[in-house]
């Protein structure tokens, strides 16, 4: 069976990236973008970093957001009317996964007008033309969403995430640019940097994982490790290597999958509204933990890439290092160790949703429901 693997037709990478916007929807003979970008960073003008090129070049665009910070399915819709409404001929996504993730949901449907119903969409869904063109300028170092075949939309009136998974929808084109990063704050900076470090793992512990989703998965830990810690403080360089590690990182699982964490971040999110970055952060060790029986030597590499010396080190010790390792960056950069929103009579619930959701099929050790209650029951507040 041969292993695919799909990326952006370009990408650009470091300081003034996104002074390349303009000249390649120029070269792409685009007329007029569809700006998804949410009320927050319009406010403080990050999104005017973008679109201040596009007023001086002359490039129409609407500007969209109507944006949660975990996207619904509302959101998507109102965006594809306000796309029709303007006539629009790419998007340009701007903004953390949310913004990402509604774009894809648009741009799909505007093309594939017969999916329109959002739901419709969940899954491996049948697409059979490529999203309106999208250019995805991430503002956090993350999610990767600007370079993966996933989104998440929440619907409000299920409680619950679901994961859409389409070829059809990878951005033609990534900006990442750690100038549109720099006014992250700290607790974002953290709760996005441990999202990518938990794609770094989990794609890397997977069931799809095969030798050249590994070597992206490595090095995304690598830098991770080495990194996230200045750019919590502001470092410039910290900053300008996580943004190109959470983007190796997304290089890999968008193609491989991740596993359990995923699952149960997004049933947190879904029920709670937990920020999906803060949620697999306090879920990364425990799931660690959970899996660390079924990952071969994979842990040992895991430790060395946070600089461990694993000489002479048994499995059980490499593997405990590893987890170790990782938990200790998680308290340097501020992870909480439980969920106050948590509560012990919905654990029932959140363990079935979190069985049911795309991601967990890819996790590397079967889990009951029992288990998963209890993975969760780990989380309440001591």
């Amino acid at each position: 069976m041969a292993n695919r693997f799909v990326l952006n037709e370009t990408s650009y990478h470091g300081h003034g990236a996104i002074e390349n916007v303009v000249p390649e929807a120029l070269n792409r003979g685009f007329k007029k973008a569809l700006v998804c970008s949410d009320a927050s960073l319009i406010k403080f003008g990050v999104t005017a970093k973008v679109t201040d090129l596009l007023d001086k070049a002359g490039i129409a665009y609407t500007i969209y957001d109507n944006i949660k910070p975990n996207p619904t399915i509302e959101n998507v819709t109102s965006g594809v009317k306000a796309a029709l409404e303007a006539k629009v001929d790419f998007i340009i996504a701007i903004g953390g996964g949310s913004s990402m993730d509604t774009a894809k949901g648009i741009g799909i449907i505007l093309t594939n007008p017969e999916f329109a119903d959002v739901r419709s969409l969940e899954g491996v869904a049948p697409t059979k033309n490529p999203s309106l063109p999208i250019f995805a300028i991430p503002t956090t170092a993350g999610t990767a969403a600007e370079v993966t075949i996933n989104y998440v939309i929440t619907d409000v009136e299920k409680e619950r995430k679901f994961v859409c998974v389409d070829v059809h929808d990878i951005p033609v084109v990534a900006f990442v640019d750690p100038d549109m990063m720099s006014s992250m704050p700290k607790s974002l900076t953290a709760f996005t940097g441990m999202d990518a470090l938990t794609h770094a793992i989990e794609g890397y512990t997977t069931r799809g994982a095969w030798e050249l989703s590994d070597m992206f998965h490595l090095k995304a830990i690598q830098v991770i490790a080495k990194n996230l810690r200045l750019a919590y403080n502001n470092d410039p360089v910290g900053r300008e290597e996580m943004a190109l590690g959470q983007y190796i990182a997304g290089m890999g699982f968008s193609n491989v999958g991740l596993g359990i964490d995923h699952a149960m971040a997004h049933t947190l999110s879904a029920h709670y509204d937990v920020p999906h970055g803060k949620a697999c952060a306090m879920l990364l060790p425990i799931s660690m933990e959970f899996n660390k029986e079924t990952t071969g030597d994979k842990l040992k590499y895991i430790a060395e890439a946070f600089g461990v010396d694993t000489t002479n080190m048994s499995q059980d010790e490499y593997r405990n290092a590893a987890i170790a390792a990782v938990r200790q960056l998680g308290s340097d950069v501020g992870v909480p160790t439980y969920c106050e929103e948590i509560r012990e009579e919905d654990l029932d619930v959140l363990a079935s949703d979190a069985l049911k959701d795309a991601c967990y099929p890819g996790n590397p050790r079967e889990a009951t429901h029992e288990q998963v209650v209890e993975l969760f029951r780990l989380l309440l507040k001591k």
